[in-house]
């Protein structure tokens, strides 16, 4: 029978919640308010008009673009790698094993901006110009992590008998991944792909040292800080960033739910 828990452990929480978030009410809040720089409490009026402000700016749909393209690119490569790499170190047991399991996930345990700077060095080494596709290998680096938890956790969870089994009855290696380990891990793929799509979606760290003259979504709005008259709108875009991680993260948590024991 599960406890229930005190008082004072539900108000902590509660307030450890609103300390969390209360930064991003605020973003929201002052994304409605008709003062252009100066922000003051309570607002002079609130407005929606700054909707209609961002909708009609070129730069932002260009940049919300770059941050799209980016990151259902490297979701993509994410979910291949991240499946490949788990389904080696976890079907196989060979020499180096645990090394590349270790810098498999190293890259989200190092802070940003040493991930960055490795990045770009190496970029800048082998002489190549910095576009697209170098923001795209700089994520990938990261959401390659989320999908391969995901399926190495649910691979551990799973038995290997029904893949046994289904050698036993003549399947090839092809028809075992397909009918087989895939629908035991296809909630644990669509749950890290949406995690790393969230994940790239709003990186601006690794993401200043790879882009050159790119402009990704959260690089625009960093760049939109120095402009106090645009900060009604920058809240706007804000808002936009949140939205669109929180769905995806909000749907891999549920899909993952179900499969916990």
């Amino acid at each position: 029978m599960t406890q229930r828990a005190s008082w004072p452990l539900k108000l902590a929480t509660i307030g450890g919640i609103l300390f969390l978030h209360f930064p991003i009410l605020v973003i929201f809040f002052y994304a409605f308010t008709t003062e252009e720089s100066a922000f003051t409490f309570p607002p002079p009026g609130m407005t929606t008009r700054w909707f209609g402000v961002i909708a009609g700016r070129e730069d932002f749909w260009r940049a919300l673009g770059l941050s799209l393209q980016v990151a259902a690119i490297a979701t993509t490569l994410a979910i291949i790698l991240g499946t490949l790499i788990a389904l080696a170190t976890y079907r196989r047991s060979f020499f180096g094993r645990d090394a590349i399991s270790l810098l498999v996930v190293l890259p989200i345990a190092l802070p940003g901006i040493v991930s960055g700077i490795a990045l770009r060095s190496s970029i800048s080494l082998f002489g190549i110009d910095f576009s697209i596709w170098t923001i795209i290998v700089g994520h990938a680096t990261f959401c390659i992590v989320t999908v391969y938890n995901n399926v190495i956790a649910r691979l551990r969870r799973a038995s290997n008998s029904i893949v046994e089994a289904s050698s036993d009855l003549g399947a090839s290696n092809w028809q075992t991944f397909r009918h087989v380990i895939l629908p035991n891990i296809a909630t644990a793929l669509l749950a890290g792909g949406m995690l790393a799509f969230a994940l790239s979606f709003d990186e601006v760290i690794v993401t200043t040292f790879t882009a050159g003259q790119q402009q990704t979504l959260p690089i625009w709005i960093f760049s939109q800080l120095t402009r106090p008259r645009d900060r009604p709108v920058t809240n706007v875009a804000a808002i936009i960033v949140v939205l669109t991680t929180i769905v995806p993260i909000f749907l891999a948590y549920r899909f993952t739910q179900g499969t916990r024991e």
